[in-house]
């Protein structure tokens, strides 16, 4: 569905590369719709197709990110929880920055979080009963009345986009009660009402996530979220959704969510949807999009976790592994292939973060072969802020234009020692081709690659400008390719049709 949503709105086909247009640590104030809307011919310059977006819906207070999500209707529209504005901005930011994005060529994906809820606006009383936080279907203790904060009235919005309000029925779980200042998980009790069964497995059911999490088997709340992806994509102009926490959501919710999205009247037939189900088990990523009944996509999380072990091992990883046990290599039509994210990276909760000797090579990985859907962190492309700072991948911008301008053709795969690596890609009518190769040891990496006799007598250089000089093809089309120790490079020949856009001195 990827190149199905990216050809709908650019008209032609081509190298689509997703960017996560944030990171944990940007700007408050409302300034980033502004600076999306300011950035897009610029991403689009480099090769950028679409644009994951932060949750653009009301969180519980002006600096929520809007996975404390309150109200899905408001887009920072209404006077709630502390101002108008979210943290991003307004909604007529967020609609003229996706505007703007379009005329340039990129489509922009909602983070959808469908979870919880957070930031009620009262409190109610209730039957519950608390559950082991190891084990969820293990109960502690009796039934009984707890107080806690499950009342949404929206007072700022009152019955505009929806005039439904919310209460503890349309919950399962709460991690308070505010009668005896209690922390703990509780489950809600009703009729017909438990915990999803279509979750993920850990603590015997993780359907429990945080906040007031919603019972998405309640008719109310289902019709009231497809009723809302249908008008998000009319109201804003994107193309599809990021869903977050999907291994703590039904399944069977996700798949009728996505069909109804392609199939109805105010949806689009060729939104793209991607989860985050993040899992260590390729099994797990594969059993869930299969499961789902409609094509989906999963970020490729082992991926990410074979690339956080190669740049903490350096030369010790074999690199004709790093593909093994991952959604790329079992289902590469259904991932997205990604090297860090605002979770991974430092000082967040499933820190997992790439060295960054390695991330020139891992992004290549996923930029400059054929198959997945690639998406670029925001934080790796402009840096991150927060505690630990970090800088952004040096040429980063280059790897992706590389993509843009020379990936494309048969790929043929040189994958013959553990610390040197390298292919070719043959080009097209259009594109002229390339061949990159990547080194983790400590020694310069060379590779002999046959890149065809149409080729004798060209001259190729590194786009990058990382490894110096030039290499002549024979007149059996046939040359030797040499990166840097820990590195990467990208050779085309000197006249490659796209070189001009390269603005270094080669």
């Amino acid at each position: 569905m990827a190149h199905h949503a990216n050809e709908d709105a650019r008209g032609k086909p081509g190298n689509y590369t997703m960017i996560q247009y944030f990171e944990w640590y940007c700007p408050s104030g409302g300034v980033h719709w502004k600076k999306y809307e300011n950035d897009a011919e610029h991403l689009a310059d480099i090769g950028i197709t679409a644009a994951w977006l932060p949750p653009p819906t009301k969180g519980s207070s002006p600096e929520g990110t809007g996975y404390d999500i309150y109200d899905v209707w408001d887009l920072g529209e209404f006077d709630q929880k502390g101002g108008k504005p979210t943290k991003w901005g307004s909604k007529e930011d967020l609609i003229r920055a996706i505007k703007k994005a379009k005329d340039n060529g990129i489509i922009s994906y909602i983070d959808a979080v469908l979870n919880h809820k957070a930031g009620a606006d009262d409190k109610e009383e209730f039957l519950a009963t608390m559950v082991d936080e190891n084990d969820r279907n293990k109960e502690v203790g009796e039934m009984h009345n707890i107080e806690a904060w499950t009342k949404f009235t929206f007072p700022g919005r009152g019955d505009t986009y929806s005039p439904m309000k919310w209460n503890y029925n349309h919950f399962t779980g709460v991690d308070y009660d505010a009668k005896t200042e209690t922390k703990a998980i509780f489950k809600i009790q009703g009729d017909g009402k438990t915990w999803a069964e279509d979750v993920d497995d850990e603590n015997g059911s993780y359907d429990y996530l945080m906040f007031s999490d919603i019972d998405h088997a309640h008719p109310e709340v289902e019709k009231e979220l497809f009723k809302w992806g249908d008008w998000i994509l009319k109201e804003t102009g994107a193309y599809g959704f990021r869903f977050d926490a999907v291994k703590h959501i039904s399944q069977h919710f996700i798949s009728e969510f996505v069909k109804h999205v392609r199939s109805s009247e105010g949806g689009k037939a060729k939104a793209f949807c991607v989860g985050e189900f993040w899992h260590d088990s390729v099994d797990a990523l594969v059993e869930y999009v299969e499961g789902l009944g409609t094509q989906f996509s999963c970020f490729d999380s082992c991926l990410q976790d074979n690339f956080h072990t190669a740049g903490e091992e350096r030369e010790n990883y074999d690199l004709r592994q790093i593909f093994d046990n991952t959604l790329l290599q079992r289902q590469p039509v259904d991932a997205v292939t990604l090297v860090d994210n605002h979770d991974t990276q430092v000082g967040q909760s499933l820190q997992r973060w790439v060295s960054s000797a390695f991330k020139p090579l891992a992004y290549a990985l996923i930029l400059l072969r054929v198959d997945g859907y690639p998406c670029v962190f925001y934080g790796d492309l402009y840096g991150t802020a927060g505690e630990n700072p970090q800088e952004p991948v040096s040429q980063l911008e280059d790897i992706i234009r590389a993509r843009k301008l020379f990936a494309y053709g048969e790929l043929n795969d040189y994958w013959d020692h553990p610390n040197c690596v390298a292919w070719l890609r043959k080009g097209d009518e259009e594109h002229d081709g390339c061949v990159v190769i990547i080194c983790n040891g400590k020694e310069d990496g060379s590779k002999k690659i046959a890149v065809g006799k149409e080729h004798s007598g060209e001259k190729w250089t590194d786009v990058m400008g990382w490894h110096e000089g030039e290499i002549a093809i024979d007149e059996e089309g046939w040359a030797e390719f040499f990166c840097s120790p820990e590195s990467m490079s990208i050779w085309t020949k000197s006249d490659a049709r796209g070189r001009e856009e390269y603005k270094k001195k080669e």
